[in-house]
């Protein structure tokens, strides 16, 4: 009798918890990795389809893991704009992307995007990362979750964008915009990681 439950009672107890635990991405991308090529496009709020090689400015590309819904994105998007100001001005592409693929019918579809974009007044790219394709190479975890990548697109920061999502007039380290401002004047970024926090990705 315990013989059988061994053999296939067991198991079968292990498969449903297996099934059970949430997806997680690959281990995060390393500082100096090269970004992954992806030979897949993303569609843009716009209806374009976009590539990161296409995003890319001849700085660099500055990629953000967000989404609708996630509170920690709320506290933290009034600094997108900042990002994307210091950014564009010299020569670094910048793209938020979408990777909440479990809840794209609760808030997370490319017309609640639009929506968002239009409210917060985005004029950066903001799309869908279907089936969380770029998410799971690059090894994010959370929204937001900050990349950023030199010229040669190697990455040279990761992690949060500052050290207080609640108050931006409150903030002591201003990692993203530093690391950003760095690479920008060929200087050695300081932090080159640190810990992202926010609300993990809604893989399938």
């Amino acid at each position: 009798m315990m013989r059988i439950f061994k053999k296939t009672v067991l198991p079968l107890l292990a498969l449903m918890i297996f099934s059970a635990m949430p997806l997680q991405a690959q281990k995060a991308l390393s500082i100096g990795a090269k970004a992954p090529e992806i030979n897949r496009s993303v569609e843009d709020i716009s209806g374009r389809s976009l590539t990161l090689q296409g995003v890319a400015g001849s700085n660099g590309l500055l990629v953000i893991f967000s989404c609708n819904t996630c509170p920690w994105v709320a506290k933290w998007e009034d600094r997108y704009p900042v990002l994307h100001r210091i950014a564009t001005a010299n020569n670094v592409g910048m793209i938020a992307l979408n990777p909440n693929e479990r809840i794209r019918d609760r808030g997370e579809s490319l017309e609640d995007m639009d929506k968002r974009a239009q409210k917060q007044d985005y004029n950066f790219y903001y799309a869908l990362d279907k089936d969380h394709i770029i998410a799971d190479a690059f090894g994010a975890t959370r929204t937001p979750e900050v990349f950023l990548f030199d010229s040669n697109l190697n990455l040279v920061y990761h992690g949060a964008i500052d050290d207080n999502a609640n108050d931006a007039q409150a903030v002591q380290e201003r990692y993203a915009i530093d690391a950003l401002n760095a690479l920008i004047a060929g200087e050695q970024i300081s932090k080159k990681e640190t810990k992202s926090l926010g609300c993990t990705i809604k893989r399938n």
